[in-house]
């Protein structure tokens, strides 16, 4: 017969548990917020500016040869940004984007390339520790840094570096926010740059119709912008996988609160069950001890 007390305990230890998981929902509810407006805010500055670079490198014509828009026949060199959580308790949110890690190295390694890592996270560290993989630097406990001291010297280091020849490269490896029950694991090449005119910039409308005069030229204003644009992607995904963090932890939380609060029901009654069944021997044993006298 299962002990009452440890069986109250127990119901005393998940309450308190559950009162645990409740709260961190909330605070992550409260972050939720505010982080998903920050990246719902970025994205249509980030896509007006992607129309503008597009708009003005039609304008110029096949003269654009800016660095950072140069592809290498020969790719030999390629930086990825893993972008991780410090912190745990956030479901599957991690995991879902460090599984396709090994799958990206792997098939880069098969076609001669060497893999350089740059980490953001104490998750993504300590998994690549685990794995063995070399890693050229670790940004950990970043959550609290304003999110533009992550972007300038991150954007800087990627275009000296591939500027320079020393990646030929550059990815991106994030977790894209959709909703707070959904985040999508991406790996995204941010060089070198595209600004191909999108379709909608193509077509005959009122804007398309207006003949701009560019100053001082085409070719420098996208020179000018091609920075900007590549700190906006970067900005991005730091937003998304904040964003994507408190959601994941806001539906973990809610789900072991759950789970909780149904292990407590299951308990209680196991509870009841046993305290009935403690009473019904002890009336039998009182029943049979007036029986014998």
């Amino acid at each position: 017969m299962p002990n009452l007390k440890e069986i109250k305990n127990r119901i005393g230890s998940v309450k308190k548990t559950r009162q645990i998981t409740q709260a961190m929902k909330l605070v992550a509810a409260a972050k939720l917020r505010s982080a998903t407006e920050r990246a719902l805010q970025a994205q249509p500055y980030q896509h007006k500016l992607k129309s503008v670079l597009g708009r003005v490198a039609e304008k110029a014509g096949g003269t654009v040869e800016d660095p950072l828009l140069q592809r290498r026949s020969d790719v030999k060199n390629v930086l990825l940004v893993l972008l991780t959580s410090d912190k745990g308790l956030c479901g599957g949110f991690n995991n879902g984007l460090l599984r396709h890690v090994n799958g990206f190295i792997a098939e880069r390694k098969a076609e001669g390339i060497q893999v350089h890592i740059r980490v953001y996270g104490r998750k993504g560290r300590d998994f690549l520790k685990v794995q063995k993989l070399q890693i050229e630097d670790a940004v950990i406990e970043y959550d609290k840094t304003p999110k533009m001291d992550l972007v300038r010297p991150l954007a800087d280091h990627m275009v000296a570096g591939f500027t320079n020849g020393e990646y030929d490269e550059v990815w991106f490896g994030f977790n894209r926010f959709v909703n707070a029950a959904t985040q999508e694991a991406t790996f995204s090449k941010v060089l070198p740059l595209e600004v191909e005119a999108e379709e909608e910039d193509l077509s005959v409308t009122d804007v398309n119709l207006v003949d701009f005069v560019y100053e001082p030229d085409p070719v420098s204003i996208v020179g000018s912008l091609l920075p900007l644009y590549l700190r906006t992607l970067v900005l991005q995904s730091f937003l998304d996988t904040e964003a994507g963090e408190h959601g994941a932890r806001m539906m973990a939380m809610d789900n072991a609160t759950r789970n909780a609060s149904d292990l407590i029901d299951r308990l209680s009654l196991e509870y009841n069950r046993a305290r009935q069944a403690a009473i019904t021997t002890e009336i039998t044993e009182i029943v049979s001890g007036a029986e014998a006298l």
